[in-house]
């Protein structure tokens, strides 16, 4: 039985079987391969998947799009062409921060890697609720708290083996008294 593989363009889904298939809302446009194709193909141009797009089966209509009206669209990156991390089409979420807050909790400085954690916590949430830019600030959030926390360690263990030196150097001097 033939295995059928699917993108976006940006990611390969699969295997699907073809009865399978027929729920993944795939288009005419949408390039599928399977074991034994050479290259990826329009689904409209693979025979036994031009059948799911002849049918006389009524699919659902698509809703309309709130944003052809305004010609706004909250996606709109104009604003920042660093944000690459908010676009929706690529499924990519923003850097959570969660390992390096929780290695800053453990080994370094405890209130500024637990507030890491917490805006860490809220990104991936934030993102799947489809609120980009609060998704972008928790993820800012912990960037900067756990970039604090680790700067903070650093400082008190370099003051820490400034203050041993001191204090062994001292003693060395002070035991000639």
């Amino acid at each position: 039985m033939k295995k059928y593989f699917y993108t976006d363009g940006y990611t390969n889904f699969g295997p699907f079987t073809l009865e399978e298939l027929k729920y993944k809302n795939i288009t005419p446009e949408t390039n599928v391969w399977y074991e034994g194709m050479g290259d990826w193909r329009k689904a409209s141009e693979v025979p036994e998947l031009a059948a799911l797009f002849s049918s006389n089966i009524a699919s659902p209509p698509n809703p309309p799009n709130p944003f052809q009206a305004t010609g706004q669209s909250p996606f709109n990156q104009s604003a920042d062409p660093q944000n690459k991390a908010y676009d929706p089409f690529l499924n990519i979420v923003p850097k959570t921060w969660l390992v390096e807050s929780i290695l800053v909790t453990i080994l370094c400085c405890l209130p500024f890697g637990i507030a890491g954690i917490i805006n860490a916590a809220k990104v991936e949430s934030r993102f799947y609720a489809g609120d980009l830019q609060g998704a972008q600030r928790a993820s800012d959030e912990a960037k900067k708290w756990t970039k604090i926390g680790f700067i903070v360690s650093i400082v008190m263990t370099v003051l820490y083996v400034l203050l041993m030196i001191l204090g062994v150097v001292g003693s060395i001097f002070n035991y000639g008294n």
